[in-house]
């Protein structure tokens, strides 16, 4: 599903340019230290990522030692992956094949220690909403106990791993409606709870509207036998308070599993999750889908160009960040990928103490002034010439 013509990486390109001590100024300069501090992936998991197709990367995030307090160290993983199987094949063929696929990289996951994977976002289905059709796309909607959790658990349970399942939701409770959520399934492979994208886009062939409204659980932070965990979906990323709220309530690794294209937001890509972790003093893992996917059916974008059948290049890319903004090379843009950082939670509060961020990020002052502007005789604070 990859596309010959696209560039494969662009931390990769740096990498094959720049040697020495230029190199070394470079990642300083980008990644924020000269050197990435990667980690030995095992020899059988290198072969497996080699026979199925996928990349897998390892790096750490190393914390001061503190004298009152022991490290914690967890190790994430977050996948990015295409999709298996056209799109005009049986609803059930399209899933099993994502389900056979992405099994062979959490695999991978569970071999190398992972304690907390994410996939990316409808991880289990084609990013179908460009089409505006609602069959057949509305039949890969599932309950949160659906096939997604029940093909999850067993790996959960078999590697003692947390998994963020985003999916699109059927909550057959209220009406059948329609959710883009994401579902926490622990170590035990019990679900401990779900969250609905907050933030839904109406721009370019994102026609989600179409499917699901904005979701209705706020900002929720699951505490993990790993640490506090909280998921930002997709288009939440373009907005800070979002990812304010995350940290208000106390997450320690957020992540953003995304669907976007080049042409659109790649220019966004990078600075987004890496500026969430710096502002909140937290850890971030910004995962996108890659491949292109066409459709059946010709669709128009509304922008006077022709109709076609393709969404555009999903561009993977997929990266963590530090609190303290040093960040991982990204994932390829053309090819399916595990990402796995071992970080030390500690160095949340010690870039916390160092920068003072939360400290001085005046809460009451943001919450008085939002309260006025949210109402309908609000008058923006504009001084002007008398």
């Amino acid at each position: 599903m990859a596309a010959s013509s696209q560039l494969p990486s662009l931390d990769f390109l740096i990498a094959c340019t720049l040697t020495g001590s230029e190199l070394q100024e470079y990642n300083k300069i980008h990644y924020g230290r000269p050197d990435h501090h990667e980690l030995t992936v095992k020899k059988s998991n290198q072969d497996n990522a080699e026979k199925n197709g996928f990349q897998i990367s390892a790096y750490d995030f190393p914390a001061r030692k503190e004298e009152t307090r022991r490290p914690r160290i967890v190790k994430v993983g977050i996948i990015q992956n295409s999709i298996a199987a056209s799109t005009d094949k049986p609803i059930t063929e399209q899933r099993q094949a994502i389900f056979d696929k992405v099994g062979k990289i959490i695999e991978a996951a569970g071999e190398e220690g992972v304690n907390v994977i994410c996939l990316q976002e409808a991880w289990s289905m084609p990013f179908a909403f460009c089409t505006r059709e609602k069959q057949p796309w509305c039949e890969f909607a599932e309950p949160v106990n659906g096939p997604s959790t029940q093909f999850l658990k067993d790996l959960a349970i078999k590697y003692e791993m947390v998994i963020v399942s985003p999916i699109l939701e059927r909550d057959e409770v209220h009406g059948d409606t329609i959710w883009n959520a994401a579902v926490v399934i622990n170590e035990e492979g019990k679900v401990i709870g779900k969250h609905r994208k907050n933030h839904i886009p109406r721009v370019g062939d994102f026609n989600e509207s179409t499917y699901y409204f904005e979701g209705n659980t706020g900002h929720p932070v699951f505490e993990t036998k790993f640490g506090k965990i909280a998921i930002n979906i997709c288009y939440g990323r373009h907005h800070p308070l979002n990812w304010l709220m995350f940290g208000v309530n106390g997450a320690e690794i957020v992540f953003n599993p995304s669907a976007t294209v080049a042409g659109l937001s790649e220019h966004l890509w990078a600075v987004e999750a890496r500026n969430a972790a710096i502002a909140n003093s937290y850890f971030t893992c910004a995962i996108n889908r890659v491949g292109t996917e066409t459709f059946p059916n010709e669709f128009t974008s509304g922008d006077g160009k022709p109709a076609h059948k393709e969404f555009g290049h999903f561009y993977g890319s997929s990266y963590v960040t530090a609190p303290d903004g040093v960040r991982t090379p990204g994932l390829s843009r053309i090819k399916d990928g595990l990402l796995i950082a071992q970080i030390d939670l500690n160095l949340c509060r010690q870039i916390k103490d160092k920068w003072g961020f939360t400290m001085t990020q005046r809460l009451d002052l943001y919450a008085e002034s939002l309260n006025k502007a949210i109402k309908h005789d609000f008058e923006p604070q504009v001084i002007r010439k008398k």
